[in-house]
C-alpha cells in the first residue's frame, strides 16, 4: 500500500474510533507506519487528510449499501437485507458517528461527504419504498422519503443504543420491530 494510502486508512481508522480532535497528526503518522512529514508531503495538512479519509469512508458505504439495495429480491427483501446485513454494531457506523463530531460538522467541506452520503442513503431507500407501493407490497399511504428516513434512524439510532448497552441486541430488537412495521401483509 502506498504512503498517501496507508495515512489515509489509519485517518479513517482513526476518525472512527476517536474523532477529528482526538486524531493528531502524530497518531496519524504512527499508525499508519509513516515518518515525520510525509503527511505534509502527499496533504496540506490534517483537514485535506481527513478529508481524503471521510470521502473514502463515504464511497465505501455508498458500495456496500448498493451492493445489498441492488440486489435481487422484492422492496421488502432488499430493504430487509440491508437491515439485516453484517455490521461491527457496537464499534457504530462510521459516517454516522461523523455527524457526533463538532468539528466535522462545524467544517462545510469536512461535512461536504457526510451528508451527500446520508442524503444519496435517503434517496435510495425512498426509491425501493416506492417501488414496493407500486408492486402493491407497501400500502400505497406510505411516504418513501417518511419511511426512508425511519430506516436510518432505526440503523443509526440502533447503533447508539447498541454502544450504551454494550451489546448488538439493542441493534437487532429496532431492526426486526421495523422489519415487522414494513412486513407486507399475507
Amino acid at each position: 500500500m502506498s504512503t498517501p494510502d496507508r495515512l489515509i486508512e489509519s485517518t479513517r481508522e482513526l476518525l472512527w474510533e476517536r474523532g477529528y480532535v482526538g486524531t493528531s497528526p502524530k497518531a496519524i503518522l504512527e499508525h499508519a507506519g509513516a515518518g515525520q512529514g510525509s503527511m505534509y508531503h502527499h496533504f496540506r495538512g490534517k483537514p485535506d487528510l481527513a478529508l481524503a479519509a471521510i470521502r473514502r469512508t463515504a464511497e465505501e458505504m455508498r458500495a456496500g449499501a448498493e451492493a445489498v439495495l441492488g440486489s435481487p429480491g422484492s422492496p421488502y427483501e432488499r430493504i430487509e437485507a440491508y437491515l439485516r446485513r453484517e455490521r461491527d454494531v457496537l464499534r457504530g457506523c462510521p459516517v454516522g458517528r461523523l455527524t457526533m463530531d463538532p468539528d466535522v460538522v462545524a467544517s462545510d467541506e469536512l461535512r461536504a461527504p457526510v451528508d451527500e452520503t446520508l442524503d444519496w442513503l435517503l434517496g435510495r431507500l425512498a426509491t425501493i419504498v416506492e417501488e414496493g407501493k407500486e408492486q402493491g407490497q407497501f400500502a400505497a399511504t406510505l411516504d418513501g422519503a417518511e419511511i426512508a428516513a425511519t430506516i436510518l434512524a432505526t440503523v443509526q439510532g440502533g447503533y447508539v443504543l447498541a454502544r450504551a448497552s454494550g451489546s448488538p441486541a439493542a441493534f437487532d430488537t429496532g431492526v426486526r420491530g421495523l422489519l415487522a412495521l414494513l412486513a407486507p401483509a399475507r
